[in-house]
């Protein structure tokens, strides 16, 4: 079986989504070809091979730096014809949602998003959907011509027990219809870690009582080299700016920890931060909901317990 992942750049590396996805892909069996589009060097791209890739093709034209979506869905359905991929995966991300449903309708191909399991190939093809925000799972059977799966975040270990991948230079001959959207700036949040790629992500909510509270949050997570998030209501209150805001109307996460404290733990909350490994809640109130869906409670006054927590982490560290 030929697969092609497509693999997501950020700073001239390659997101760890993407490597989950490349990983993912390994697990499937079958000669794995990833593609990556824009700036990054080529030891970087060689490093998909340690995920599992056998090769990765870069697009290194100019006009594929932007992140236009029809244009990579484009450039991705050239690459299936010259790999003979049939089966396409990726990670389930802003960018690659939109990518896959327009690069599904370019080659005929079946689709299933937010998949959790490698699939049951026994009888036929099915894969594991997480529906209605984790609550639920679907098994979904991929028969229509090839298939585009993407996986969810934190869905699959990152292998790296692999030799690097050859990387190989992928022409793709660009139509103006594909650039008819044309990025004139972009505008990206700036901050020592950034949240939607983070692995530890430390949140605060109603809790701290007001802005001026929120320097232990900010020393807990530089501690822990976390990103900082918030609930709605905090990011309604002007007391965090709303690109930190966690939730289903927010940005969703799946770092390997998330740590919440004085968040009360509404569904809409719970939504954003249910692909997390684990869950840590702080709060005073035993009987605050976020401690249902927690792998670790501390019940305490978060104006006592992070700072402890905070040196107690410092004092490990040194």
């Amino acid at each position: 079986m030929s697969i092609l992942v497509f693999i997501e750049i950020s700073e001239g590396e390659i997101k760890k989504s993407s490597l989950e996805a490349v990983s993912y892909a390994a697990g499937i069996g079958g000669e794995v070809t990833a593609i990556a589009f824009g700036e990054a060097s080529q030891e970087a791209l060689a490093a998909a091979g340690k995920a599992g890739a056998n090769k990765v093709l870069h697009v290194a034209d100019e006009k594929y730096k932007q992140g236009n979506i029809q244009a990579y869905a484009s450039a991705l359905a050239a690459a299936v014809d010259t790999t003979g991929a049939e089966t396409i995966v990726l990670a389930k991300s802003s960018l690659g949602d939109p990518v896959s449903a327009r690069l599904a309708i370019k080659i005929g191909a079946s689709l299933a998003s937010n998949v959790t399991e490698l699939p049951d190939t026994s009888n036929g093809f099915t894969v594991k959907r997480s529906i209605y925000t984790g609550k639920a799972f679907a098994n979904v059977d991929l028969t229509e011509g090839k298939r585009i799966i993407g996986i969810k975040k934190n869905a699959a270990i990152i292998k790296e027990d692999g030799a690097d991948a050859a990387v190989e230079a992928f022409a793709v001959n660009a139509e103006d219809a594909d650039f008819k959207v044309k990025v004139t700036s972009q505008e990206k949040a700036t901050g020592e870690i950034l949240l939607p790629e983070a692995d530890l992500v430390v949140s605060g909510g109603r809790g701290l009582k007001g802005p001026e509270n929120w320097g232990m949050i900010e020393d807990l997570a530089k501690t822990l080299g976390a990103a900082t998030g918030c609930s709605k209501p905090v990011s309604d209150m002007d007391w965090r700016p709303h690109h930190e805001h966690v939730g289903q109307t927010g940005i969703k996460v799946a770092p390997s920890l998330y740590i919440a404290v004085g968040i009360s733990g509404a569904i809409q909350h719970l939504a954003g931060v249910n692909s997390s490994k684990y869950i840590v809640v702080i709060n005073k109130d035993p009987e605050a909901p976020f401690f249902k869906a927690a792998d670790y409670g501390i019940v305490g006054d978060a104006f006592e317990v992070v700072p402890k927590l905070t040196e107690a982490i410092k004092a490990l560290n040194n």
